[in-house]
């Protein structure tokens, strides 16, 4: 799991939002939600509307739980579902809905409105200032929207509020921004010990893996992710998590094997871009071209939605298609989500289109928190080569491969023979 992927389940409504951290401590119709929430799945909650249609918070906890469901389908339908049950909780009851109001800016953080999810956020909060789950809400937008402090104020208050699974999780994300892994790893830990559902659980052991593996560990990447699928065996977030720490220890065999798993589940951006490049760096260039007509077939339809580009769209553009395009596109995406990972992927392309001067900045800006990142380093030395600077080049590759000596595929290999060929030249 990446920075950027780890940042978009987070806002998506990951870590069961509504149902682990929805209500105040003193109880009161955000506790309903809460209690509705967890009996079950939307089919047993809308059973339960079925009995009590003028159940507002019931509402609010369907829609909520077809925004956490749509983070492993990607399927747009449910998040119309979601929308839908969201506003019958409104109409409802238009005053006073907190857990509608919380619902909402988790819907628009999950179409990356993080603008209106901040709205949502606040109105949420001025409803139930005791209410944890809104200040979850307001920390995703703000982290998308380039506010870190903002966010990690966000995350402390909710943790004092209600220091569960829904917030220990965005604590561990907070320190792995600033680039303190070993404090991410035990604050995911708590997160995990308080885990309460299948979903949560899962969603934990994958990052724990994504952390170690991030960290060079892919041992422990690999126990974490495995451990995870003895109870969520077609999770795809933790087949993408076994499927990197396969590659790592050079099994490409499972690897591929599990990204197709994940792939079948859900056909997200970020694992058709995995097992293309994968299969790519086997020299399997017809498998992996498979892999990225179906993502120019994603990004056709996200053109014609008129949808704002994610990173990974931006990252396989650079890489993979039009280089111009794809600094259109960061442009686009870094002026609407100001997010270090869209920062990264923006110089990138710059870069990739020749424009290095310019990219530089943006290089510096995804690492200007202290972020660990094999991958963002990797871009900046590129850039810094480029520019005629091979002592700032050989510093961030020196991190980029200490960091994660198998950080990408493609790009790892490519890491190594330019840290040689500075070398040689020097």
């Amino acid at each position: 799991m990446t920075l950027a992927l780890g940042a978009t389940l987070f806002a998506a409504g990951a870590v069961g939002l509504a149902p682990a951290g929805s209500g105040s401590r003193d109880g009161g119709p955000a506790d309903a939600v809460t209690a509705a929430a967890r009996e079950g799945s939307p089919e047993a909650l809308r059973e339960r509307l079925r009995r009590l249609p003028e159940d507002a918070p019931g509402w609010a906890s369907l829609g909520m739980a077809y925004v956490q469901q749509a983070r492993t389908t990607a399927d747009p339908a449910t998040y119309a579902k979601a929308e839908s049950a969201l506003r019958t909780s409104l109409k409802v009851q238009p005053e006073d809905n907190y857990g509608a109001q919380t619902g909402l800016g988790a819907l628009a953080a999950a179409r990356h409105d993080f603008a209106g999810a901040l709205d949502r956020g606040r109105a949420a909060v001025i409803v139930n200032p005791s209410g944890s789950a809104a200040y979850g809400v307001l920390a995703d937008a703000h982290t998308q929207l380039g506010r870190y402090e903002a966010a990690f104020r966000d995350v402390q208050r909710m943790t004092d509020l209600r220091p569960d699974t829904s917030s220990l999780a965005r604590a561990s994300y907070t320190w792995e921004l600033r680039g303190d892994a070993a404090r991410a790893k035990a604050l995911m830990k708590r997160a995990l010990d308080d885990a309460s559902t299948p979903g949560d659980r899962a969603f934990t052991r994958a990052h724990l893996a994504s952390l170690a593996q991030e960290s060079g560990d892919p041992r422990t990447a690999l126990r974490e992710a495995e451990e995870g699928l003895r109870t969520a065996p077609r999770d795809p977030q933790l087949l993408e998590a076994r499927a990197r720490a396969h590659s790592a220890l050079g099994d490409s065999g499972r690897a591929v094997a599990d990204y197709t798993a994940a792939v079948a589940v859900t056909p997200l951006p970020q694992y058709l871009l995995g097992l293309g490049e994968l299969q790519q760096s086997l020299g399997r260039t017809d498998l992996a071209e498979e892999q990225y007509e179906v993502l120019r077939a994603q990004d056709r339809l996200r053109a014609a939605a008129k949808a704002v580009p994610d990173v990974d769209a931006i990252l396989f553009e650079a890489d993979h298609g039009d280089p111009r395009r794809a600094v259109r596109m960061g442009r686009a995406a870094v002026e609407h989500r100001p997010f270090l990972a869209v920062q990264d992927a923006y110089g990138w392309a710059l870069h990739r289109a020749g424009q290095d001067a310019s990219a530089l900045p943006y290089a510096d800006s995804a690492l200007a928190l202290g972020t660990r990142s094999a991958l963002f380093h990797h871009h900046r030395a590129m850039i810094e080569r480029a520019l005629g600077d091979p002592a700032a080049a050989r510093r961030d590759l020196e991190t980029a491969l200490s960091v994660d000596p198998h950080f990408h595929p493609l790009h790892a290999p490519a890491a190594r023979t330019a840290l040689q060929r500075i070398g040689a030249a020097s």
